[in-house]
């Protein structure tokens, strides 16, 4: 693409990221950090988003260059055309981009593919779909829904869910006793793990587990969706087989994501979907049917028209980040979250959920209960009332907040429902999650706003319509 066009709006950016810093606001501005929502009470505020977790806000910069781009789209891998060549050059060189921030491994036999995907949902599943025949996944009750479900699909692979540990330590003594108990003969194994918890922010050992993985004969993918965003991730120096992450949670639009590592058990196996870009050849047979020759390639996985700017806004957010510099942006969010932990401190009626207790290294992901409140209205009412947007309900990852909550495992609820259902207690939390666009005001209405509510309570009346809690007009 034209270097002259891309490099000055990303200078543009860089440098407003850079005056943002400078202003005391968010290292890297993100789109709707001006947006003003009307409170129910009269008047606006700033929209405060603090939902990162479910879809961070789009770094501005990445806007930028998405929009610097787009007169020139064409076609990807079809076209003879100046547009088309330069598409392709910019999706491609947005997979080499991606393996860098991932620190993949060289080209080879043992060396790593970046296949472009929908989503952590769809990297998992499409792994799901290559593991070889008979394969044993073991995966903790502790992960987010995309990580937990994938794999009894197949009729095949057999699924172990181990407990949820209560130390980083446990966790590894349970994944080795649990891998030490397979027969000798036993197939091939995967493990699954998170690497952040899109629960409580956890961070897990997965150096450690990884490293009980290999000692066992298993492999192991890695849930990196709410680590990437967070934290430098290196698939070499980590030592997992695979990485999984959505663009969508790494400041990055249009419905991108990754699966990133070994090449070998993804040429092995079908194509995830059929079509054209998949295939090298297709031939007639003289029976009537058609001889395939498949790539052996990522593009073996990436059948159909490409999201190029899905892949480009990846690209952009990883560049983004690694220009601002993790250390910067992890000590900077770092000081958010004990900002936050502090202030839900000095209530007790609070209590915030965790695994690992509270000195775990987390990210800013923190999810948290109030005695005498549903999640859902309290939720509502910081929204309502203070223009602030958190997640309310199970988060996808209904056994872990069960668990949590002190809930039977068995026990039925419905996500993000504000009410139970008869006989049965309300099962949901409040999530608050933040990240490099989230300004210091944001955190600081936050905190207040939980104080207000807890000791005056909601100043207006709110009722259950479409499964939500919303404020009621005629209050």
């Amino acid at each position: 693409m034209p270097v002259s066009v891309v490099s000055a709006v990303s200078a543009d950016s860089a440098d407003r990221a850079g005056s943002a810093d400078r202003s005391g606001c968010a290292p890297l501005p993100v789109l709707g950090r001006d947006v003003r929502v009307p409170l129910v009470t009269g008047g606006e505020a700033d929209y405060a988003a603090l939902d990162y977790a479910a879809s961070a806000p789009a770094l501005q910069r990445v806007w930028d260059d998405v929009a610097a781009y787009a007169p020139y789209y064409g076609s990807v891998h079809r076209g003879a055309g100046y547009l088309s060549q330069l598409s392709t050059d910019l999706f491609e060189n947005s997979r080499r981009t991606i393996a860098d921030f991932l620190g993949c491994r060289p080209d080879g036999d043992a060396g790593d593919q970046v296949v472009f995907t929908r989503s952590t949902t769809d990297s998992l599943n499409l792994l799901a779909a290559a593991l070889p025949q008979d394969t044993q996944v073991f995966v903790f009750e502790t992960e987010h829904h995309a990580s937990l479900l994938p794999w009894e699909r197949r009729a095949d692979t057999v699924v172990t869910y181990l407990d949820a540990p209560r130390t980083p330590r446990q966790a590894v003594d349970i994944l080795a006793a649990a891998l030490a108990g397979r027969e000798p003969s036993a197939g091939p194994a995967l493990v699954c793990v998170t690497g952040a918890s899109n629960v409580t922010g956890e961070l897990w050992p997965v150096r450690e587990l990884a490293a009980v993985a290999h000692a066992h004969g298993a492999r192991i993918v890695l849930d990196a969706a709410q680590l990437a965003p967070h934290h430098p991730i290196d698939i070499g120096a980590l030592d997992v087989d695979w990485v999984a992450f959505s663009g969508h949670k790494l400041y990055a639009p249009f419905g991108a994501g990754v699966l990133a590592g070994r090449a070998d058990w993804l040429q092995g196996a079908e194509p995830y979907l059929a079509g054209g870009g998949a295939s090298r050849t297709v031939a007639r047979r003289t029976d009537g049917g058609v001889d395939v020759d498949w790539h052996t390639t990522a593009a073996r996985h990436e059948a159909g028209s490409p999201n190029v700017i899905g892949a480009y806004s990846i690209a952009a957010a990883c560049q983004a980040l690694t220009e601002a510099g993790f250390d910067e942006l992890v000590a900077r969010e770092q000081r958010l979250i004990a900002r936050v932990r502090e202030g839900l401190a000095t209530v007790p009626e609070v209590r915030v959920l965790s695994l690992f207790g509270d000195d775990a290294p987390r990210v800013g992901v923190l999810s948290f209960v109030v005695e005498g409140w549903n999640s859902s209205h309290f939720a509502a009412a910081l929204s309502a009332e203070y223009g602030i947007g958190v997640r309310d309900g199970l988060f996808c990852a209904h056994p872990l907040v069960r668990t949590l909550l002190g809930s039977e495992s068995d026990e039925p609820g419905e996500c993000g429902a504000p009410e139970a259902a008869p006989g049965e207690k309300s099962l949901n939390a409040i999530r608050v999650s933040f990240g490099a666009g989230t300004p210091d005001e944001h955190i600081e209405r936050f905190v207040r706003a939980v104080r207000e509510l807890v000791a005056d309570g909601a100043r207006w009346n709110y009722r259950t319509e479409g499964g939500r809690c919303v404020p009621d007009p005629a209050a």
